[in-house]
């Protein structure tokens, strides 16, 4: 992407039913199923905090949720509005097929709120620029198959009571849930798909008709 097209908030595609967010409740199967899906030929965006994480791990650093959550919110936050903003119609799937983004700006903004710090008002200002598809797929709590691990370091009730922050801040974003079932991976895949198709063919017209409930 030449320079000058980098533009911030990128509104050629916010709000656009070809930008979807793939979130969760950790430990619920979402990367799974997002590397099934990736494998499938789904174009996925990764998840910008276990980038983090890693980055600042191997240099030492202290943006690690953990360790300074306000820094890790800002260092994830910006590598969001990177990935959102790289995007452009013509790098898009040429079949018209949304990307998929595991996890969002959403995701991380919302965990200051779990947390009980206060929100930035410039960060709560790239809430309103930076819009997803309106709908939002959503692995719920599956504590049969949660299970910790070096990136997560959370007990499954954190992650049920991070889980309940996050599905407020979409909910009270506009954003409507769409919960994706617990069931062996090829189902999810094909339930994942069936939405992204039913996404495709209904990205006509502005973002308050493209908010209404799939049928």
């Amino acid at each position: 992407m030449h320079e000058d097209q980098y533009i911030a908030g990128n509104p050629s595609l916010s709000g656009s039913n070809r930008m979807v967010v793939l979130s969760g409740c950790s430990g619920s199967g979402k990367s799974t199923l997002l590397s099934a899906l990736s494998e499938a030929g789904c174009h996925v965006i990764p998840e910008a905090g276990r980038q983090i994480v890693r980055e600042e791990e191997a240099i030492g650093g202290t943006g690690l949720p953990w360790v300074d959550p306000m820094r890790f919110v800002e260092l994830a936050a910006s590598r969001y509005a990177f990935h959102f903003n790289s995007l452009s119609p013509d790098t898009l799937p040429a079949n018209g097929q949304p990307v998929l983004f595991d996890r969002s700006l959403v995701d991380v903004v919302s965990y200051l709120a779990y947390r009980s710090l206060e929100t930035p008002a410039h960060l709560l200002r790239m809430l309103e620029i930076y819009r997803y598809c309106p709908v939002v797929l959503m692995t719920p709590p599956w504590p049969e198959i949660y299970e910790d691990d070096g990136e997560r370091q959370k007990d499954f009730s954190e992650a049920l009571r991070e889980y309940e922050a996050l599905t407020a801040a979409y909910s009270s974003l506009g954003y409507r849930l769409q919960l994706i079932p617990a069931a062996p991976v090829s189902e999810r895949v094909a339930f994942v798909m069936e939405t992204l198709e039913r996404l495709r063919q209904t990205e006509t017209g502005s973002w308050r008709a493209r908010h209404e409930p799939l049928s």
